[in-house]
């Protein structure tokens, strides 16, 4: 593909190229496309959510999973990563699905990440009120007060992101600072902390602790197994940046290294923080019985002001993760709708002429939240939240399929990011690994719930598409814009 003199010029013409006009408004630079991918990831937020259960599961020696976990995501990111160099558009998965592959095969991939999304941003906002703002504000545990605050933050969060990407990006900037920050300087913090003190030991790093002599440890589904889905819930979303294409500046360049730099400093910033966490544990027991285990041994190394601020740290930490998945689900609906492949397509795929953003289809995303807040009982609920742990391994396995299927369809783009000759043994590793974290997500009898929800989701997707979409053949079987642009 030749290049074009401009820069600004050429991002558009890719726009163009897909069949479509600029709508979305170019807004974010290299570091505020790095700030989406690692505020959807945010590892803070995913060891606060998840430590206690790999204490209880594995013992302080589960951390360890969390590299390997690190080293597999990090090899799906730089698959995503090859698709976002050479397609920049919203949508991602959806639009290279679409365009290399079928329309038809596009629309299962919108539909597995839309509804990912769309849990997603319940899942993190109810935990955002539950698991930090209450205890922040010393207010006791209770559901209705949590699913009450839950729609407040969700109201918030809609009200910026229609008004503009700028916000949004200014947010996550902060929040990407603020817990950057928080996770070297609690680490150096700690490392003081035990010195100093002697409370605490590197042999936590090998300990079984609770779990020394529980039965099953290294079976399917045992203690080891369970201890991998903190890597694998946290790790994910990194493929967001890809999803605001259209709105980032040199998007060949800036989104790729965006994806693959979120990956490798939330796995990085994790490891270190994991480890100097489980360093700092003086009991065990007590530590692994607490409801927030990161709180707790803050609260005794550091003293009450400090798991204050952290526990002030994270509530701003979770805000920006959830209002970077809202504006994430509300571009994959923007994106399916241009194409007419999304229900009221007509109406989400409005823009606000002076905000630029999609009004409608961020509103839908709102809704949809109010609607799981009050009309899904509590079992439901985290059923569901649980479910949508295992989307987006479906939705990276799949793209990595498709990857190897069309990769020499490829065209190859001057300047931009390419993986050259370790393309092929990358993604097949990356293929290997995606299977073995299904297999962890699902394989557990506690996941036969969630992978039942998931069906459902699935078979929700199949009445639609079935009933109404192929009402209308001419929305599943051609494709706007110019293909040949981006096969080369």
């Amino acid at each position: 593909m030749a290049e074009s003199s401009s820069g600004s010029r050429d991002d558009a013409g890719a726009v163009e190229a897909g069949g479509y006009r600029q709508e979305l408004k170019r807004t974010l630079g290299s570091f505020q496309v790095f700030a989406i991918s690692f505020a959807f990831i945010s590892v803070a937020v995913g060891i606060f959510a998840t430590y206690d259960d790999v204490l209880r599961n594995a013992g302080p020696v589960g951390i360890w999973l969390w590299l390997i976990a690190a080293v597999g995501q990090t090899l799906v990111a730089l698959v995503v990563a090859q698709f976002a160099a050479r397609i920049p558009l919203s949508g991602s998965s959806y639009q290279w699905a679409s365009r290399l592959a079928s329309p038809k095969v596009g629309w299962w991939f919108g539909w597995l990440t839309f509804c990912y999304l769309a849990i997603g941003v319940v899942a993190v906002d109810n935990a955002l009120a539950s698991q930090a703002f209450m205890p922040l504000a010393g207010m006791d545990p209770d559901e209705d007060t949590a699913r009450l605050i839950t729609l407040v933050v969700l109201l918030v969060q809609t009200v910026l992101a229609v008004l503009s990407t700028r916000i949004v990006s200014l947010i996550n900037t902060v929040a990407v600072g603020l817990e950057l920050t928080l996770v070297v300087v609690v680490a150096i913090a700690l490392v003081i902390a035990v010195a100093l003190s002697g409370n605490g030991s590197v042999g936590n790093l090998t300990s079984r602790g609770v779990t020394e002599n529980a039965p099953g440890y290294f079976a399917i589904g045992g203690g080891v197994m369970l201890a991998m889905i903190m890597g694998l819930a946290t790790l994910v979303g990194f493929d967001s940046a890809a999803n605001l294409a259209e709105e980032a500046k040199d998007p060949f360049r800036t989104v790729p290294r965006a994806i693959v730099g979120s990956v490798v400093a939330a796995g990085v910033l994790g490891m270190l923080f994991l480890i100097t966490l489980t360093i700092a544990i003086d009991d065990i027991p007590r530590i692994s019985a607490s409801g927030s285990p990161v709180a707790a041994i803050m609260r005794t190394q550091l003293g009450a002001v400090m798991e204050r601020v952290l526990l002030v740290a994270i509530t701003f930490a979770f805000f920006g993760a959830g209002i970077v998945v809202m504006v994430a689900c509300s571009r994959i609906v923007f994106a399916m709708s241009r194409d007419g492949r999304f229900p009221a397509h007509r109406l989400m795929r409005r823009v606000h002429p002076h905000t630029r953003t999609p009004v409608p289809a961020t509103i839908l995303t709102f809704a949809l939240g109010v609607a799981l807040m009050v009309g899904l009982p509590g079992a439901a609920l985290l059923e569901l939240i649980t479910a949508s742990t295992i989307l987006p391994a479906l939705t990276y396995g799949s793209t990595i399929v498709l990857y190897l299927a069309v990769r020499g369809r490829l065209g190859r783009r001057k300047g931009a990011f390419d993986l050259g000759r370790l393309e092929l043994p990358v993604a097949i590793c990356a293929l290997v690994w995606t299977l073995v974290a299904l297999f962890v997500l699902v394989a557990p009898r506690e996941a036969l719930v969630p992978v039942v929800v998931v069906a459902g989701l699935l078979c929700l997707g199949g009445l639609y598409f079935v009933a109404v979409l192929t009402l209308d053949r001419r929305a599943l079987e051609t494709e706007p814009g110019d293909v040949d642009a981006f096969t080369g």
